[in-house]
């Protein structure tokens, strides 16, 4: 008699335990701003808070239509992105 298949179950990752597993690793995030789809941040997680607020360092700023990097973190140290600012954020490495 078969088997039948086994289902598989997806595990929900809580967003807090994310960036936490990056900033571990210190994965390059990408970070999508809520307001302004044209413009992402990306750079290294550093630090963040329970609010979810995020430091990041070595971090660009990203124009999605162009295509254009203007890097931010060298010259002016850490960029703090707020949580009410940014709505999603990804591994680019």
């Amino acid at each position: 008699m078969a088997k039948p298949p086994q289902k598989i179950q997806k595990v929900m990752v809580q967003p807090i335990n994310l960036i936490f597993r990056y900033l571990q690793n210190r994965s390059r995030v990408q970070v999508w701003l809520y307001e302004n789809v044209k413009i992402r941040m990306e750079g290294v997680i550093v630090g963040f808070d329970e609010y979810m607020n995020l430091v990041l360092d070595d971090s660009c700023e990203v124009n999605m239509k162009s295509n254009e990097r203007m890097q931010l973190g060298k010259n002016l140290g850490f960029i703090v992105v707020f949580r009410h600012w940014w709505e999603f954020s990804r591994s680019v490495s």
